[in-house]
């Protein structure tokens, strides 16, 4: 025993988690044990190596990282979770924290931040980013929490895409899933917010605070 941290990369980019391993290694208190590409993989890494934290993305392809790490914490209660993200939504923390995540990091957050963030996880506490604090902050909690709640985690990411203009196949390839699959969480959303068309599902989006407000559709690709 080295008396080192022990993390857990869990990410579906094997360049991007090389580009993190080299990050927390700089630190001569932190080593990275195992990787893992998916929800499944993550169990079974987790297994082996028992990690001190587990560093989750959320879009992972099938089971997304806050579903995996719901699952992953119902079958080992002492996992400690930092998820660290693109995504910088309020909702988006929110369900990560309430699945059992001890922290949320964005992956615009200064490279420096997550070595302290893994570190602060290991003992216990919780860590929350700057930009997702005052997010989390400002967000309006009130009018958009009913709707919030109503999306799965999948459905949230789906709808993060369609309001930044993707098509529906560009969204199954960037999420790992099956157009179909994409199309079915594309209906269940719009029934979900009462949306009949692109443009309406984009504006229920915005107004909920289910995305950002910068978020806006690209030209000609609304009619999804």
């Amino acid at each position: 025993m080295n008396g080192k941290l022990k993390v857990l990369l869990v990410d579906d980019h094997a360049v991007v988690r090389e580009g993190y391993r080299r990050l927390l290694e700089r630190s001569s208190q932190i080593e990275v044990v195992g990787e893992a590409a998916d929800a499944a993989s993550a169990y079974q890494a987790f297994a082996e190596h028992t990690p001190d934290v587990v560093v989750m993305d959320i879009s992972l392809p099938g089971v997304s990282g806050i579903e995996a790490t719901r699952r992953l914490l119902a079958r080992r209660p002492e996992a400690r979770i930092l998820i660290f993200s693109i995504h910088d939504e309020a909702v988006f923390a929110l369900r990560a924290l309430e699945a059992g995540a001890r922290g949320y990091l964005t992956k615009a957050s200064a490279p420096d931040t997550l070595v302290d963030a893994v570190e602060i996880v290991a003992q216990g506490k919780s860590y929350i980013g700057a930009d997702v604090a005052r997010t989390l902050a400002l967000a309006r909690a009130p009018e958009s929490s009913d709707a919030a709640r109503s999306l799965s985690a999948r459905e949230l990411e789906v709808l993060r895409l369609i309001v930044q203009g993707y098509s529906l196949r560009a969204i199954a390839e960037k999420l790992g899933l099956t157009a179909k699959t994409v199309a079915n969480h594309q209906s269940s959303i719009k029934q979900k917010l009462g949306a009949e068309t692109g443009a309406q599902l984009v504006r229920l989006a915005v107004m909920h605070g289910l995305v950002g407000d910068e978020l806006s559709p690209l030209p000609g690709r609304e009619g999804h």
